[in-house]
């Protein structure tokens, strides 16, 4: 029979109270030396923007390893639970890590309480992760994530953007991070506008993807020899869904030939 100091509904905090040797754990000293020795995999650009029906989330597929690509069809957008999102920037393992931490804290709270956690509430369970990793993001294991989700009680999708420092901040409407970021956002301020449907939603996630990737060399667009589309969620009062690949080709090659056009 275990012996638990601690009694709250937390996972996370359950592990740092009783089990700290399972939380994930990164030798912080050696790690400058890991990157210039050996380049670890980075997750690139990650967006949200809110539409009329909820939110979605989107990046890239491709990451990074210095100036290589290490692998082409990462996954950067995650579902957190049935009414909430997470895409990741950063150092892909710690990232992932975090991701899977974030997800079982969810769902063992759910369990604990007999009821889920609130938006606001999972959005700062996030920030709290995030700011136990500071230790490793000041040697370079960064880790940046962009939560959103459909927040029921108010009827509305909502964004949370956060700092290394585990600093939380909500936008209004949209957001992007990571390498491509800001081409991302540059595209997102001017085209984006309130009560976008689904469709119009998808086409400018898409437009803003390809844009950071015609300007940042990190960011990887639509591969159409090898069948390779950025990822989307959407999160709506229905819940999480995924954008198919069969709805996100053809938006790609539309774009790409509008701009052949105008070449």
């Amino acid at each position: 029979m275990l012996n638990l100091r601690y009694q709250g509904s937390s996972f996370f905090e359950l592990l740092q109270t009783d089990f700290a040797h399972l939380l994930p754990r990164y030798q912080v000293e050696h790690a400058a030396l890991l990157q210039r020795e050996f380049p670890l995999p980075h997750g690139t650009t990650i967006l949200a923007l809110k539409y009329a029906e909820g939110v979605l989330l989107a990046g890239d597929r491709q990451a990074t390893e210095g100036f290589q690509i290490s692998d082409r069809r990462i996954e950067k957008v995650y579902k957190a639970d049935e009414f909430s999102a997470i895409a990741i920037a950063g150092v892909a393992g710690p990232a992932i890590d975090m991701v899977k931490l974030f997800q079982t804290e969810l769902e063992h709270y759910e369990k604990i309480e007999g009821e889920p956690l609130a938006l606001e509430g999972k959005a700062n369970k996030l920030a709290q992760m995030i700011k136990q990793n500071f230790p490793a993001a000041l040697h370079g294991l960064v880790v940046i994530p962009i939560f959103a989700g459909f927040d029921r009680k108010k009827g509305i999708g909502r964004i949370y953007k956060y700092d290394v420092t585990g600093g939380k901040y909500e936008e209004r409407n949209y957001y992007a991070t990571g390498s491509g970021g800001k081409d991302a956002r540059s595209t997102l301020k001017k085209f984006y506008r309130e009560n976008l449907s689904r469709q119009e939603a998808i086409r400018l996630a898409l437009e803003a993807l390809l844009d950071a990737a015609e300007e940042d060399v990190a960011t990887g667009g639509p591969d159409l020899i090898r069948g390779i589309y950025p990822t989307i969620q959407t999160v709506t009062a229905q819940g999480i869904k995924e954008v198919s690949v069969e709805e996100i080709k053809p938006i790609c090659e539309a774009l790409i030939q509008e701009r052949k056009e105008k070449e």
